[in-house]
């Protein structure tokens, strides 16, 4: 674990492992529950997490290089589920990278119970983990100039669903019409790190 300044009142705290960035992050939300610790904002990422908003940074990087993070307890949030169709144009590249026929994607991938690591790219985008590594796939050699808002995509370890229309590079595999990202809504984010995630099979595949 590294602790690096950031400004005068943050820190962001590489680890080595996407586990150890969600241990580390579960961590620091119950040291900020007890009181333990007071922080403004707590960010996971794939491999850091940033807390911002300290009165003293220095004695905080000290205390985290000396203490040791315990595993990430369960998810223990009710599972968010997200109704998809496998219609998306990059299945039979997907299908193809994994060995299997268009429809074993749409079965594997729904088979799996996945969590939210972290959040980015766009309000409401969270980073879905979940998936074995020999279904990781790379992402597009050349991005598409548009994605359409609830596209679900693959890239790396990583789900994702694009809350909005945007540019990208992920491997498009279905399609939801669940908002992921209203304004008017509290929270507006429908998901959030440590959400539990399954998508449901609607329609044909």
């Amino acid at each position: 674990m590294r602790a690096l300044p950031v400004g005068d009142d943050a820190l962001l705290v590489e680890v080595n492992s996407g586990e150890e960035a969600r241990a580390l992050h579960a961590e620091l939300l119950r040291r900020r529950a007890e009181g333990s610790l007071s922080v403004r904002e707590i960010v996971p990422a794939a491999r850091t997490v940033l807390l911002d908003g300290l009165a003293a940074p220095s004695r905080v990087a000290s205390e985290l290089a000396m203490s040791e993070v315990p595993p990430a307890p369960p998810h223990a949030r009710d599972v968010v589920e997200l109704p998809v169709r496998y219609d998306g144009p990059d299945l039979a590249d997907v299908a193809a990278h994994w060995g299997v026929c268009a429809h074993e994607v749409a079965r594997i991938h729904a088979d799996i119970e996945f969590s939210v690591a972290f959040c980015g790219f766009a309000p409401g985008f969270g980073y879905l983990t979940g998936l074995p590594p020999r279904y990781d796939v790379p992402r597009r050699a050349t991005p598409r100039t548009a994605v359409p808002a609830g596209a679900v995509a693959l890239a790396g370890p990583y789900t994702g669903v694009y809350p909005r229309s945007s540019p990208g590079g992920w491997q498009l595999i279905g399609t939801t019409d669940t908002v992921l990202w209203d304004h008017t809504r509290v929270p507006a984010a429908l998901l959030s790190p440590g959400t539990r995630v399954r998508f449901v099979p609607v329609g044909s595949s």
